[in-house]
């Protein structure tokens, strides 16, 4: 990314933020309810990376998703730390894909512990993926006008549809009429 002098740039301590100490095994173990822990948090950094397409512009909207992410954390840690030790661990060595089959048993026991302590109940399949109406406060964004391009190069007319002279050899797609 090529960036000018008049692009202001983040300071360092703008940037930094507490991260969340985890492995990749402990994460995959924790992400179903985590996403649905922190949800509404993670939707307007979403809205908001998607509607400014500046990053500098989400940076406390991202802060707050990491510190949502570590507050979870946390409960997990006082509520249900071993059952979540052994789900992570049955992940991290069943497969070297991380692949959560070979430990339904021990997620069984996981999810029960979650549900019972902190009240998060796992989201059914397909979840993440289900078409969800944003609801926060976050302002609309301004309308974009389109971009209109007048005069056209020299040689080209604005034809309309009937002024067109009909095809020199016939209709290619001869089985739309």
């Amino acid at each position: 990314m090529v960036v000018t002098n008049d692009h202001e740039l983040p300071t360092y301590e703008e940037l930094t933020v507490e991260e969340v100490p985890i492995s990749s095994p402990g994460l995959r173990a924790a992400a179903h309810h985590i996403g649905k822990y922190c949800l509404e948090v993670n939707d307007e950094f979403m809205m908001c990376k998607q509607e400014t397409n500046d990053p500098r512009k989400c940076l406390n909207e991202g802060k707050a998703v990491t510190s949502c992410a570590l507050e979870f954390f946390r409960k997990l840690k006082g509520n249900c730390f071993d059952e979540f030790q052994i789900y992570s661990n049955c992940i991290d060595k069943s497969s070297s894909r991380m692949d959560f089959e070979p430990c339904r048993k021990t997620q069984a026991v996981y999810d029960k512990c979650v549900f019972e302590k902190m009240g998060i109940e796992r989201p059914e399949h397909g979840f993440f993926c289900k078409a969800r109406v944003y609801t926060g406060n976050r302002p609309k964004p301004p309308v974009e006008e389109p971009q209109v391009f007048g005069n056209l190069p020299v040689g080209l007319k604005d034809f309309k549809e009937e002024e067109r002279p009909p095809a020199k050899y016939g209709q290619r797609n001869w089985f739309i009429k």
